[in-house]
């Protein structure tokens, strides 16, 4: 199982994720495109690394489509994805270690629960 998510850098909140059995550049787009049906996109920066999936045509595409400046650091910057991994980091500690998913359904269930209302409404990180 493989997720996609986007994160709001000034809250840290997740705003747009995406779920799927395998890696690709389709997955990306897939929380993109959830981001963009969640949020207005004005004075919206996109940033991640240097990816394949977040260079792909469809995905720069759907940026510029929407306005969306893009912002990308240079190969191999260490801090091109920390908050991004702190949320994998905390979903893997407090969900996926903890709860041992038998089916993908559980998955499906279970992640946007825990993105919504555990990450997004009761980590102390917010600013409401």
């Amino acid at each position: 199982m493989y997720l996609a998510a986007l994160i709001d850098g000034f809250s840290r909140k997740v705003v747009g994720y995406g779920l799927d059995r395998t890696l690709s550049a389709d997955l990306a787009v897939a929380a993109l495109k959830d981001t963009i049906a969640k949020r207005d996109t004005g004075n919206f920066i996109h940033h991640s690394d240097q990816g394949i999936q977040y260079c792909s045509y469809e995905y720069v595409k759907i940026l510029k489509d929407y306005g969306i400046a893009i912002s990308m650091y240079g190969k191999a910057n260490p801090y091109d994805n920390a908050k991004i991994e702190s949320f994998f980091r905390t979903l893997k500690v407090e969900e996926v270690y903890m709860f041992e998913y038998e089916t993908y359904t559980e998955v499906l269930e279970r992640t946007p629960y825990f993105i919504e209302e555990v990450y997004n409404k009761k980590r102390l990180h917010l600013i409401s």
